[in-house]
């Protein structure tokens, strides 16, 4: 399948069926059930099929072994290889029988020779070849991981922490085990006490430190090896290279509250800073770009960091921001409403059983509200970002609807009414229909509107629950800051979706994804956009396009470039190849690292932009201007 082929396919397609009505302005809209008919030959036709049911089975097996891990808080289905043999070599038979389906130990069999057979591309060559280049260390680099990225392990001594004590409960092959064979246990010490959003009593989980911590998900499955490397292949090493992991549950105030994150960070950057006689370069990817605009106001405020204005200017050279979700993702929304996303509603029915048996809805919904730092990840910007229930500034020509509605009832038969919610609807139900632990945690911790105004902006510089969000607060006065904005794009990305009232009056949630929707572009329920497949370009594209060219929020023109990568997925690589912009695997992405190698190693000057979506278009509609 060419690359143009495959764009195709993955393409995200709002085709108006002939028996439906868009709606009427009044929030509703009325949806009949439809059937496409396939518009392609018979071999292409039988490499979709192919595609998709390898893809299945593949979260299949995933969604068995683990329910939970790697996907719900990840945003999207890990591919893990060699997972019979280390599941024999971890656990006996007898311990997984009873809640493995017939024919697993085969499946995992399968995705391993699969994975054996894909294209390989060689480590360390963009490195090396950069170094041959002349290319070598400039910058100390400070890495900031995403969400979840991070291992997450037991030093608890209670009873009931023993058997886990500086084993990972988060990242590991234990963690799957303890998702099988010790459920309710894991729950508990995953979870965070709901009221303080710290450590439940007698349970104790840190994250885990040093490059160890992120280069591998579980091994096999890579997250930062790649780009460690290839800093490795032009000389960088411990000396000169820092990864600051960090429990990514915890809301960011509470980040400093219990593990004093931003001032050890602080500390690491103007130490690195002095040995070094040069400035910092900050890696950071998905909401490790969020912790890092977050930092930037920490470190600058009185009675926080008291760095004062100049901090960043004197020890940050520049901020590499990989796919980063600035204003983040709408599919936050059913993660922490339902426990839901794309990822779970468009399984196979037997991948569906599997889930549940695991992790039901319920489950997965209370596990996500109470990791108070998944929560930062909700959308940021509100309608002027978002859209209304009539527009939005990412609308395609002839999808006949809008991405506005963020969450839509669909009305089967005209016998119900119920009102579409856009973003900030979406936020006001979550919190109106949440627990008060829940709604205090985000009240208190994060903010989602926009200023209009400088003086808004002024005023929100003593108001930490408004530093993560860029619409509210500014980049820190450093002239000579640079930032890199580095994001994939061509791959669908959740962006609204059907929903259905719960029916189970005994059941904790109110709604649920409607699954049985497709048609009318929705695919089980999801309706897809443009992004990276986890974060749509209007979080990912914005700011670096548009939103810091607004002067109160860059009063002092800190310069930003922006290169996007198009998502062309290898054919036979389950990872994507090395042309994949999938919101993860991009990290192994060969011109991506070496963009990375270029702005460490003092070249940075000589990237120029590249955009290829509709996002410096698609920002001149978002209604927010210069004051």
């Amino acid at each position: 399948m060419s690359p143009s082929t495959a764009k195709a396919e993955m393409a995200p397609r709002h085709r108006k069926s002939s028996q439906s009505k868009p709606g009427t302005g009044t929030g509703t809209t009325t949806v009949t059930l439809e059937v496409e008919e396939s518009s392609s030959s018979e071999d292409a036709t039988a490499h979709r099929t192919t595609h998709k049911r390898q893809k299945k089975r593949s979260s299949w097996l995933i969604f068995t072994i683990g329910g939970l891990a790697g996907l719900l808080l990840a945003g999207a289905a890990a591919k893990n290889q060699d997972i019979g043999l280390q599941l024999l070599r971890d656990m006996s038979l007898d311990s997984i029988i009873d809640v493995i389906p017939v024919g697993i130990l085969k499946e995992a069999s399968d995705i391993s020779q699969r994975e054996k057979a894909a294209v390989n591309y060689e480590a360390f060559s963009t490195g090396l070849s950069l170094k041959a280049q002349g290319l070598e260390v400039k910058y100390p680099v400070v890495m900031i991981p995403g969400v979840i990225s991070t291992g997450l392990e037991s030093w608890g001594t209670e009873e009931q922490s023993r058997p886990y004590f500086r084993k990972r409960l988060w990242g590991s092959w234990v963690m799957l085990r303890a998702l099988i064979t010790d459920r309710t246990s894991w729950k508990q010490h995953i979870m965070l006490d709901k009221v303080t959003g710290l450590d439940p009593p007698g349970i104790k989980l840190r994250a885990a430190m040093g490059f160890d911590a992120t280069d591998f998900f579980v091994t096999g499955y890579w997250i930062w090896s790649k780009i460690l490397e290839n800093l490795a292949s032009i000389g960088y090493d411990p000396t000169s290279a820092y990864t600051a992991s960090y429990d990514w549950r915890l809301s960011y105030s509470n980040l400093e509250v219990r593990d004093r994150y931003f001032s050890k960070l602080k500390v690491h950057i103007e130490t690195a800073r002095r040995l070094s006689d040069k400035k910092v370069a900050i890696v950071a990817h998905s909401m490790g770009s969020q912790v890092v605009h977050y930092f930037f106001k920490w470190v600058e405020a009185e009675g926080f960091g008291n760095g004062g204005p100049n901090w960043v200017e004197d020890n940050v050279d520049s901020f590499i921001n990989l796919s980063g979700s600035m204003l983040g993702a709408i599919k936050g929304v059913p993660a922490v409403l339902s426990g839901e996303m794309r990822d779970t509603v468009q399984l196979n029915p037997v991948a569906v059983y599997g889930l549940e048996k695991f992790f039901g809805k319920e489950d997965r919904a209370e596990i996500m509200r109470a990791m108070p730092g998944i929560s930062s990840m909700l959308p940021k910007g509100g309608e002027a970002i978002w859209g209304n229930l009539t527009w939005a500034p990412d609308d395609e020509p002839g999808m006949g609807d809008t991405f506005g509605s963020t969450l839509k009832y669909a009305l089967k038969n005209g016998t119900t009414v119920a009102n579409n919610m856009t973003v900030s609807d979406s936020l006001k139900y979550l919190l109106d229909t949440s627990d008060d632990w829940y709604r205090n945690q985000i009240s208190q911790n994060y903010s989602h509107g926009v200023a209009l105004t400088r003086k808004e902006i002024e005023e929100n510089e003593h108001n930490p629950a408004k530093w993560i969000n860029p619409l509210e607060s500014r980049l820190p006065l450093a002239p000579n800051l640079k930032i890199y904005c580095f994001y994939g794009v061509g791959k669908p990305t959740e962006r609204s979706y059907y929903i259905r009232p719960v029916d189970d009056a005994t059941s904790k949630l109110r709604v649920v994804i409607d699954s049985a929707i497709t048609g009318f572009g929705s695919d089980h329920g999801v309706i897809l956009g443009e992004g990276d497949g986890t974060v749509p370009i209007l979080s990912s594209g914005y700011m670096c396009t548009k939103g810091w060219k607004i002067s109160r929020y860059n009063p002092a023109g800190v310069q930003i470039k922006t290169v996007e990568l198009a998502h062309e997925p290898g054919r036979f690589d389950i990872r994507g190849g090395p042309t994949t912009a999938d919101h993860v695997d991009i990290l192994g992405r060969p011109d991506l690292n070496e963009l990375i190698l270029r702005v460490v190693a003092g070249k940075g000057e000589d990237i120029e932009e590249v955009v290829h979506s509709d996002i410096r278009a698609i920002s001149e509609r978002v209604p927010i201007y210069e004051d």
